[in-house]
């Protein structure tokens, strides 16, 4: 999402804080900030000159939804908001809690969302008090898997741990003309599909010799993919994280929920799950992901165990073909890049920096070593705030 800003280390528990000074105080957002907060959010990250009440209003409940009544949870809410000394709302930071465990501790963990300031009350002075009163908060880890260049160079005094191959995005192209279409189409929804669709079928089929099937041959008979349901998804991708150090601790039915939260988003086409399986009918990997016939899918997750990360993608990128979509794009790791170096037509751009800081040395290590789950559901890319168009 390009609109992450990041902070910073695990601290002492000071409670729902509130910071006094001359420049106003944070506390943690209530239900009376969330039409104020949503109206900035709109300005800020999807540009609207004009806002109309309708779209004011999803968005102030959706942010309800996701950060003052997250499933699960109790207490204050993890976001926080700036007030400046006038009483006006100056910034925003949207915080999701989660739980990681590292030999057999369970840590505390802020994802980062959206860092927002009202340039019309804010005189600079609210995003650094954000971020102050988050690292003074209960956390042991703080990550981002979405942070924009400006907050990469923020972010860096602050210790934080950055991991490149993260931070790109990989785009594999099935239709040329009809992916360039479908980004146009969501760009300006406005256009009318009847003066682009046509034109890009033609050129497409004559450039099917050059970006023909991207279905690749499985190196064993014994493996084969079958699509599965979200329950069956968050009952398997648990059981194949064990080979990471620094992983998620999904607990009381929590990864369930987080799923069906995802599928709330909108934007790439319903949420789709498979599985990869040896000729036992042991999983040997998942993936999840948006897409539609004509639209290009977005890689929510994947999930392989040891080598198996090569069949995995392959089940992942056929499964987006038979269903029609025009391509795939999705959100890189260390761990699958060599496969996605033997498909042809895939293309790797910077996405959002991912970040991780912590003052837990054994935490430093995992994440310096590459040994951490992060990203996907363990970012904030999988809510609508990353990017639906609310109010349509």
């Amino acid at each position: 999402m390009p609109l992450v800003s990041t902070n910073a280390g695990p601290e002492k528990v000071t409670s729902p804080s509130v910071l006094d000074s001359q420049h106003g105080s944070v506390r943690p957002l209530a239900a009376e900030d969330l039409e104020r907060v949503a109206a900035l959010f709109l300005t800020k990250f999807r540009r609207r000159r004009h806002l109309r009440d309708r779209a004011v209003a999803e968005t102030a409940e959706y942010m309800r939804e996701i950060y003052l009544d997250p499933a699960g949870q109790s207490g204050a809410s993890n976001a926080l908001v700036q007030i400046n000394p006038q009483g006006d709302l100056g910034g925003f930071l949207g915080v999701l809690k989660a739980r990681y465990e590292l030999n057999g501790t369970t840590l505390k963990a802020a994802i980062i969302g959206p860092l927002m300031a009202d340039p019309g009350t804010d005189h600079g002075s609210a995003g650094p008090q954000l971020l102050r009163a988050l690292h003074q908060g209960e956390f042991d880890l703080y990550l981002t898997d979405s942070a924009n260049r400006v907050s990469l160079a923020f972010a860096r005094p602050m210790k934080y741990q950055l991991l490149p191959v993260h931070c790109l995005g990989w785009t594999c192209i099935f239709r040329p003309a009809a992916m360039a279409a479908a980004m146009l189409h969501r760009r300006w929804p406005g256009l009318p599909r009847l003066i682009l669709d046509p034109g890009a079928r033609a050129f497409d089929a004559l450039a099917k010799r050059r970006f023909g099937s991207p279905i690749q041959p499985s190196s064993s008979h014994r493996v084969h993919h079958e699509p599965m349901d979200a329950a069956q998804f968050a009952e398997r991708l648990p059981g194949l994280l064990s080979d990471y150090a620094l992983r998620p601790r999904w607990e009381n039915g929590e990864l369930p929920r987080l799923l069906a939260l995802a599928a709330e988003k909108r934007a790439d086409g319903p949420l789709h799950f498979g599985g990869t399986y040896d000729e036992t009918g042991k999983i040997l990997g998942c993936h999840a992901f948006y897409g539609q016939a004509g639209g290009i899918a977005n890689l929510l997750q994947i999930q392989a165990s040891g080598s198996h990360w090569g069949a995995t993608l392959d089940g992942l990128v056929a499964a987006a073909w038979d269903l029609g979509c025009v391509g795939i794009t999705g959100q890189t790791q260390s761990r699958f890049m060599p496969q996605l170096f033997g498909y042809r037509n895939v293309f790797f751009r910077y996405a959002g920096g991912t970040m991780v800081r912590s003052r837990i040395a054994e935490v430093t290590e995992a994440v310096r070593s590459g040994d951490i789950f992060i990203g996907g559901l363990m970012g904030d890319r999988w809510t609508r705030l990353s990017s639906d168009d609310f109010g349509h």
